[in-house]
C-alpha cells in the first residue's frame, strides 16, 4: 500500500526504526538535514535579540538586594521598610511597575494578597502576597503562560522567622530570572499572554502559588503552560564539581490531576510518557537548547526531587501543564541552613555561592521557551486517534485553532521506546489526516505551525471509537 504522499508503508517503517536506533545512541535531537530525523526549531532574529538583552549584572543585583533584606520568611515582619518579607515584597512590586512603564500599557502589575488562616507551618492568620506582572497578548490574549519564582526564604528551622535567611539561591535566583524576563519582554509584543509572578509562602507549603493557580482555575483561564524557577543560582555541586551549562527540568509523567477514567485510557494506550507536562518539556528542549541559549536542558522524568516540592505542583493539581527548573546538582550546605561557620565551613544561602552568569543563562532558557510558546499557535485541542475499526493505518483528527497566523499542522510520531519525537509530516490546514503506519506500533501526536514556521507543543491524541 502507498500512502497519500507516495511513501510506502515499508519505507515509513524502515525510516522510523532507523531513527529510533540512532536516537538510542544520541544525546539529543539530530542536526538539520539528517534524513528522517527532526531538528530543533531555529531561533528567529527577534528571539536572538531578546536573549542578548538578558544581563547577568542585573540578575546579580537582584539576588544581592533580596538577600540584603535579612530574612524573607513568610511569617517575618511586613511593615519594616528595611527587613523582612514586606520590604522585599514592596521592592519587587516597585521594580515590576518600573518595567511595566516601558510596555506601552500592555503590562499590568498587581499585588495579589489574601489572608491565610492557621494551617500547617502557618500558626496565626498571615497575609500572603504575590507580585504578578501580566503582559497581555495581542492576537491570542486568552492563551496564558506563567513563569514564577518564590521570594520567601527560610533558615534551618522552617518556623524561625527572625534569624537571618538570605535565601540567595533558594529562591532569590528564581525571582531574579522572573524579573529579568519581565524587564526584557515588557518592550515586546507577543501573541499570547505572559505572566511573571514572584510568589510567597512556598517554604511554608506552596501557599502563594496555590492561591495564584486557584485564581486562574476559578475564572477558567486558559493556562497552557507554567514554569517555576526554584534553586537556579549555582552551577557548583557539594563536591565542588561544576556544570555551568546544564539546567534540570522536572516534568511529571502520570498527571497529578488524572481522574480514574483518564487513568484507564492512559494505561490502555501506554501514555505514561506523554502527559501535557512532558510535551511542554520536549518543547523546551526543542526551542531552548545549546545552539540558542548555550545551555543543555536535562529533562528529568519526575514531578520533583525526593522529599521536595515546588510551586508548579499547585498548577499540576489544577490540571495545568507545569514543570520546574532547578540547577544541575545542589549543595545542601547552602539551602535551608542557618548562616554559620562550623569547623571552618561556611553554611547558609549566601550570594557568594551563586553563579550569576549561570542565572542569566537559565533566564535565557526560560525566555526562549516563553517567547516561542507565546508567538507560536497553541497546542491543538481535541486530538483523537480513531480506533473504531481494525486497520494498519492510523487516522487522526483534531480541532482547528483560532490563531490568525495559523498556517497548518504537522503529524509527528516516534517509536514507543523513543524519548523524543523523531518524525514529522506537514499535513496542511486540515483537521484530519491518515498515516500509513499502525497505531499499535508507534506513538503519534499533532502540532500546529504558524506562517513564520513556529511550532506548538505536541498534542497527544486520545483514542476515539
Amino acid at each position: 500500500m502507498v500512502n497519500p504522499k507516495g511513501t510506502s508503508r515499508r519505507t515509513l517503517l524502515a525510516t522510523t526504526a532507523a531513527t529510533a536506533a540512532a536516537a538510542a545512541t544520541s544525546t539529543g535531537v539530530a542536526a538539520a538535514g539528517e534524513p528522517g530525523r527532526l531538528a530543533p526549531q531555529p531561533a528567529p532574529p527577534e528571539l536572538r535579540a531578546l536573549l542578548r538583552e538578558i544581563d547577568h549584572r542585573r540578575t546579580e543585583a537582584t539576588v544581592r538586594r533580596l538577600a540584603a533584606f535579612g530574612t524573607r520568611h513568610t511569617l517575618s515582619t511586613q511593615d519594616d521598610p528595611e527587613r523582612g518579607i514586606g520590604a522585599a515584597r514592596d521592592w519587587i512590586l516597585a521594580r515590576m511597575r518600573e518595567y511595566a512603564r516601558a510596555s506601552g500599557g500592555r503590562m499590568t502589575v498587581e499585588l495579589q494578597s489574601y489572608v491565610q488562616q492557621p494551617a500547617p507551618r502557618i500558626p496565626v492568620p498571615t497575609r500572603i502576597s504575590n507580585v504578578v506582572a501580566t503582559l497581555r497578548g495581542t492576537t491570542s490574549p486568552d492563551r496564558v503562560y506563567v513563569v514564577s519564582g518564590h521570594y520567601d526564604s527560610r533558615a534551618s528551622d522552617v518556623m524561625d522567622h527572625t534569624s537571618d535567611a538570605p535565601g540567595a539561591d533558594d529562591d532569590a535566583s528564581g525571582v531574579a530570572v522572573v524579573m529579568e524576563l519581565a524587564r526584557v519582554m515588557a518592550t515586546r509584543r507577543t501573541s499570547a499572554t505572559l505572566v511573571f509572578a514572584a510568589v510567597a509562602g512556598e517554604e511554608q507549603g506552596l501557599y502563594g502559588a496555590a492561591h495564584l493557580a486557584q485564581s486562574y482555575r476559578e475564572r477558567q483561564a486558559d493556562v497552557r503552560g507554567m514554569f517555576t524557577n526554584d534553586i537556579v543560582g549555582s552551577s557548583t555541586a557539594d563536591d565542588g564539581s561544576r556544570d555551568p551549562h546544564t539546567v534540570r527540568l522536572f516534568a511529571e509523567g502520570v498527571p497529578t490531576s488524572e481522574t480514574p477514567q483518564e487513568g484507564e485510557v492512559r494505561r490502555s494506550v501506554g501514555g505514561e510518557n506523554d502527559s501535557p507536562s512532558r510535551q511542554l518539556a520536549r518543547f523546551v528542549q526543542d526551542v531552548a537548547g545549546p545552539g540558542v541559549t548555550g545551555m543543555k536542558v536535562r529533562v528529568v522524568y519526575r514531578r520533583d526531587r525526593y522529599l521536595r516540592g515546588g510551586d508548579h505542583i499547585p498548577f499540576l493539581e489544577r490540571a495545568y501543564p507545569a514543570a520546574r527548573f532547578t540547577e544541575p546538582a545542589e549543595d545542601f550546605a547552602h539551602q535551608h541552613q542557618d548562616v554559620r561557620v562550623v569547623d571552618g565551613k561556611q553554611y547558609g544561602d549566601l550570594p557568594e555561592f551563586c553563579d550569576f552568569p549561570y542565572i542569566a543563562r537559565v533566564a535565557r532558557v526560560n525566555a526562549a521557551a516563553l517567547w516561542s510558546l507565546a508567538q507560536a499557535p497553541g497546542t491543538p485541542r481535541g486530538a483523537k486517534i480513531l480506533t473504531a475499526a481494525l486497520t494498519n493505518e492510523t487516522e487522526l483528527v483534531w480541532e482547528r485553532g483560532p490563531e490568525p497566523d495559523l498556517a497548518g499542522y504537522e503529524v509527528v510520531w516516534r517509536e514507543t521506546t523513543a524519548a523524543q519525537w523523531t518524525h514529522a509530516r506537514p499535513v496542511g490546514d486540515t483537521t484530519r489526516h491518515t498515516v500509513d503506519l499502525s497505531k499499535d506500533n508507534v506513538f503519534f501526536g499533532v502540532r500546529a505551525v504558524s506562517h513564520a514556521g513556529l511550532r506548538s507543543p505536541v498534542a497527544f491524541p486520545a483514542p476515539q471509537r
